[in-house]
């Protein structure tokens, strides 16, 4: 797969996409216990639909909750759910920097899920924070790791970029917050960076 390509698929599965298996892959798991004929039916075909129409899940999952009338913040949810183990976002390999790769993203991805229960608490969350800031680091130096012992590293790069950009993004985002208190696009910012985060696992998954 070529840097071009990488950068395609990640635009494909923008963090629109996030709905598909924060929300509907735990729903297949529970239809997989009752009939699992049909929901690796609905599965593959949600999938295929999402990845011709990013977006589509989110669209569905937003019509439901206006027909029902409820009143849920969306992308707290999102954030709250999203660090859920996904197995397209798990690297299989055993070798040591692989799984701990797994960790790092893992450790990161639920912090992140945590500030909708810190973010009001203003000690509680500058801790999450600096928390944030200390797994970001620490993810980053184990992609570092893995980088020096594998060739196919122009692709990797790529997403590499992709990760510390949206990683300074929630920074900014972050300062911002802390002068006009919205709180949704702190969550905003979260669900990227998390969206970003398996994007990291899924580019190694696939490349190396």
């Amino acid at each position: 797969m070529t840097m071009d390509d990488m950068k395609n698929e990640a635009d494909a599965a923008s963090v629109v996409s996030m709905a598909l298996y924060a929300v509907m892959y735990p729903v297949f798991n529970q239809l997989e216990k009752v009939n699992l004929s049909a929901a690796q039916t609905l599965r593959a075909a949600i999938i295929k639909a999402e990845k011709e129409n990013p977006g589509l899940t989110q669209d569905i999952v937003m019509k439901i909750l206006e027909k029902k009338n409820l009143k849920i913040d969306y992308n707290e949810s999102l954030l709250r759910m999203a660090a859920d183990d996904v197995e397209e976002f798990t690297i299989e390999r055993r070798e040591p920097e692989f799984q701990e790769l797994n960790e790092r993203a893992r450790a990161l991805k639920h912090i992140l899920s945590t500030i909708p229960d810190e973010i009001n608490d203003r000690v509680g969350f500058l801790q999450s924070i600096k928390n944030i800031a200390s797994a970001i680091k620490e993810l980053l130096d184990t992609v570092n790791t893995v980088f020096r012992k594998y060739q196919n590293r122009r692709a990797l790069e790529q997403q590499k970029k992709e990760f510390v950009k949206y990683s300074k993004s929630f920074s900014v985002t972050l300062k911002t917050y802390f002068r006009d208190g919205k709180v949704i696009n702190v969550f905003v910012s979260a669900n990227r960076l998390t969206h970003q985060t398996n994007m990291i696992l899924q580019a190694f998954k696939t490349l190396v």
